[in-house]
């Protein structure tokens, strides 16, 4: 029998003006094995696909469909994770997928035809963020509480890993600047799971350098009154600063959700992937 996960999308405006929300129901991946709470969705002419960590073979921390080679897991657990991963959201084969070496910086790769085939497993391009105009080509990043970004506009995708000091350094604003650079109409943008202010205390001191970087809106406390930071206001932040003005929210905290690897809970644990495919 086949399980799958009811999940609700929240889209709303970028915009300080904007009042009302408006809630879209996202394709939900049926599970063969496991209860899954893979979020697959559209973003205007893009397939979003939010893994979690099941269905997959690696075991014990990270358990089971880790997508990350650099976390000390098995890479040949890792390669089959990644063929599965391919075949049950229905994508091209790994190899197909634009993979990049992630260093919390603002690098953006652009994958043209020139990277098609270049970029192999063990030579990675050192960077943050993809865009790419090509159709069946997926973009990815790994995440385990950082925050995934999507972004579409109506001829080109772009991904982006965000964490704090990807945030701090502009790693949003530089991938939008990007996307438009090669495509054309207004740029959508996805946050896919990430971990909420409520389980991410954060050093008061880093706190006021962040607060001092992007704003106010990003202070925030945990469940338990310390300082924390609310990298999901500061990613809708950026994307508003950088003129899109159409999100979708997953709504979904990495921290809380058993079905997803998450770093501050765990230390040793794997990655999720959230990849996006132009159609």
């Amino acid at each position: 029998m086949t399980t799958s996960v009811s999940v609700t999308v929240t889209t709303t405006s970028t915009s300080p003006s904007s009042s009302a929300d408006q809630a879209v129901a996202p394709k939900v991946s049926p599970a063969s094995l496991d209860p899954l709470a893979v979020i697959d969705t559209r973003l205007g002419p893009a397939r979003v696909v939010c893994a979690d960590r099941h269905g997959g073979v690696s075991q014990g921390a990270y358990a089971s469909l880790n997508l990350a080679l650099h976390v000390g897991d098995d890479a040949d657990a890792v390669a089959e994770n990644r063929r599965r991963a391919a075949q049950q959201f229905a994508l091209p084969g790994p190899a197909a997928w634009c993979w990049l070496m992630q260093v919390h910086g603002t690098d953006v790769v652009d994958f043209d035809e020139s990277l098609e085939t270049d970029v192999a497993f063990d030579n990675l391009p050192n960077a943050d963020a993809a865009v790419t105009r090509l159709t069946a080509r997926p973009l990815v990043v790994l995440a385990a509480d950082c925050a995934p970004v999507v972004l579409a506009c109506e001829d080109a995708v772009g991904i982006a890993h965000v964490g704090w000091r990807g945030l701090m350094n502009g790693i949003v604003e530089r991938t939008v600047s990007t996307l438009r650079s090669i495509g054309r109409g207004p740029v959508r943008g996805l946050l896919g799971p990430c971990i909420s202010a409520a389980r991410y205390e954060f050093g008061a001191d880093d706190l006021a350098k962040v607060v001092a970087q992007v704003g106010p809106g990003v202070a925030r406390t945990t469940r338990d009154g310390h300082p924390a930071l609310d990298l999901p206001a500061g990613v809708r932040d950026a994307l508003r600063h950088a003129g899109v003005t159409e999100f979708v929210d997953t709504e979904v905290c990495t921290a809380s959700s058993p079905d997803h690897y998450s770093y501050r809970r765990d230390g040793t644990t794997g990655r999720q992937a959230t990849v996006v495919v132009l159609e």
